[in-house]
């Protein structure tokens, strides 16, 4: 059991999220920044897909009810163990009666807790993740609160090996306020004039502060739409078309000034130009990025968003060599 002091700004179960309930319109969820997440989880042996805590930007004060072992990764909170600062990247024990303190970020958006044997709570549709838009997973279907009692499973076999193990430093991620996102093209692309596309590709979008899970918005550049006519069914808006399924990591057009990409979160369809897709890889970056930092998107083919994930898999695999 762990007892939540201190709730922080929003701290929430996630694991690998939902998959074959899109067409209910409920999305997958999961941890935003799946690259941490799955380091953590190799540092205290769990299997990739443990539910583990994710917290945004401020993180909560822990008391653990019993003893395990727990990894701090993603964006660097500072974070002390009964007052003795505690690194991230690494495996460490906690004792019954310690007390975790993870306190705000100044790089970066996302952080995870993972401990071993991973967070008990019931899976909704095959996960824990949380999806708080509609009460889902999750602990009571929300953000965790002061007060709460959340229930740890027992530590794996194993577990207590893993203390003092880091991960090094090549492994871990830039946490840069410029990320280039990958993206494949298509969809209703035809949409933008060619001069509209140029814009959009050589443009250093900023992310707006109304940026969240379910979608991060750009603002900073301006598009322009093609003048054919729209299909029988679109509002009349230059932005809109029939509705279709959105994919996550969807980049589209809500006007000719602003662009949003949907995060795992995100609404499952829509009648919005989307001009296609950031590949899962990037997402990843694209969660760590602040208000008011910039990306800048590159169209790649099928096959190479394809390589991307095979590459990213294999780097995983090799980190998994060194930690377990």
């Amino acid at each position: 059991m762990i007892h939540i002091k201190k709730a922080g700004f929003w701290t929430t179960v996630q694991d690998t999220g939902r998959t074959g309930t899109y067409y209910l319109g409920l999305p997958p969820s999961g941890a935003a920044d799946k690259y941490s997440y799955y380091i953590g989880n190799m540092l205290v042996a769990n299997p990739m897909n443990f539910a583990a805590l994710e917290m945004t930007l401020v993180g909560s004060t822990f008391e653990f009810h019993k003893r395990t072992v727990v990894a701090l990764t993603g964006a660097p909170m500072k974070a002390y163990l009964n007052h003795d600062p505690i690194p991230f990247w690494e495996a460490f024990e906690v004792k019954e009666g310690d007390i975790l303190s993870v306190q705000e970020c100044r790089k970066g958006v996302k952080s995870y807790l993972c401990i071993s044997g991973g967070v008990q709570v019931d899976e909704i549709y095959g996960s824990k993740s949380t999806y708080e838009f509609n009460k889902i997973g999750g602990f009571k279907g929300r953000k965790l609160k002061e007060g709460d009692e959340l229930p740890i499973n027992e530590p794996l076999p194993g577990a207590f090996k893993q203390v003092g193990k880091s991960v090094p430093l090549t492994y871990t991620p830039l946490l840069d306020d410029f990320q280039e996102l990958r993206f494949t093209i298509g969809l209703s692309s035809y949409l933008l004039s060619d001069e509209g596309l140029k814009n959009f590709l050589s443009t250093d979008w900023t992310v707006s502060y109304e940026s969240s899970r379910v979608a991060y918005r750009y603002k900073g550049g301006k598009v322009s739409f093609s003048q054919q006519h729209r299909p029988f069914g679109a509002a009349g808006g230059p932005a809109d078309v029939v509705d279709f399924a959105y994919p996550i990591g969807s980049v589209m057009f809500v006007n000719e000034e602003e662009l949003i990409v949907l995060q795992n979160d995100g609404t499952t369809g829509g009648s919005y130009v989307s001009v296609g897709a950031v590949i899962s890889s990037d997402l990843d970056r694209m969660a760590q990025l602040r208000p008011k930092s910039t990306s800048r998107f590159r169209a790649i083919t099928f096959d190479q968003a394809m390589e991307a994930r095979k590459n990213r898999k294999a780097r995983l695999g090799k980190l998994e060599e060194i930690l377990l």
